[in-house]
């Protein structure tokens, strides 16, 4: 799923942060050219609970620059500046990516906008407790199925990535809103063809979409999962990782 791991302790309030700190601009820079190569997803939120899902797409180590991109409406973003402190996470492969954006500021101009900001000072580095966290390689699956807790309409959605702690969906925009902190049993998740595995999942937040304007992020948790449920799963993930491996060489 497109969200950060639950289980993982943020680095910005872990007491051995200094442990996971890198500081070298050098390196820094590195983290964030290979997050932009990739199209890696970026978490942006503040304390006030206002999070907006983007990808960076310009960094200039000369200027000391970096901007993200923002959907035609830039109300969610206006939200997130709001606040002093605002807290990026991303992740790289097996890594999670933690830093404090600076000095951000809304550019807008005829081609769109970007929420610039200066480059970290501080980045934190920590290994990912969970398995990978990845992104299909196909366009027709994986998908979820479920039946909306609410209306009881089935809908069938796309998933986004998929860990062995969740996965991310995206709801399209004119698919019924989902309310986030939600139980949601009985969902079957539809890994290709032939592999389909009954799932719950909890709800955990509704963001706006980086890349589709109406739709919607779906970050949802799994719920215990059975053994051969398990299973199934980890050899999904592998098999993925596996492939775009491949893809990159």
């Amino acid at each position: 799923m497109s969200l950060p791991d639950t289980a993982a302790t943020s680095a910005l309030d872990d007491p051995q942060r200094e442990n996971y700190r890198i500081s070298a601009p050098v390196e820094i820079a590195a983290y964030l050219r290979e997050l932009m190569s990739e199209q890696a997803r970026v978490y942006l939120r503040n304390p006030e609970g206002v999070d907006l899902h983007t990808t960076l797409c310009v960094l200039d180590a000369r200027t000391g620059l970096m901007g993200f991109d923002l959907p035609s409406s830039s109300s969610q973003a206006e939200s997130l500046l709001e606040s002093d402190e605002i807290t990026a996470t991303a992740y790289l492969a097996s890594i999670r990516l933690e830093f404090e954006l600076e000095q951000p500021v809304i550019v807008r101009d005829g081609g769109g906008s970007v929420l610039r900001a200066a480059l970290p000072q501080r980045l934190y580095r920590f290994q990912r407790r969970q398995t990978f966290r990845v992104q299909p390689t196909g366009v027709n699956y994986p998908l979820l199925q479920l039946r909306h807790p609410l209306q009881g309409e089935l809908l069938r959605l796309r998933v986004l990535d998929v860990s062995m702690g969740g996965l991310g969906l995206l709801l399209p925009g004119d698919q019924p809103e989902l309310p986030p902190n939600q139980d949601l049993g009985g969902c079957v998740l539809e890994l290709d063809r032939d592999t389909r595995l009954e799932v719950g999942l909890r709800l955990l937040h509704v963001t706006q979409h980086a890349e589709i304007q109406s739709g919607r992020h779906l970050g949802c948790a799994f719920q215990t999962l059975p053994p051969e449920t398990a299973r199934a799963l980890q050899l999904y993930i592998d098999q993925t990782q596996k492939r775009r491996r491949q893809m990159r060489l």
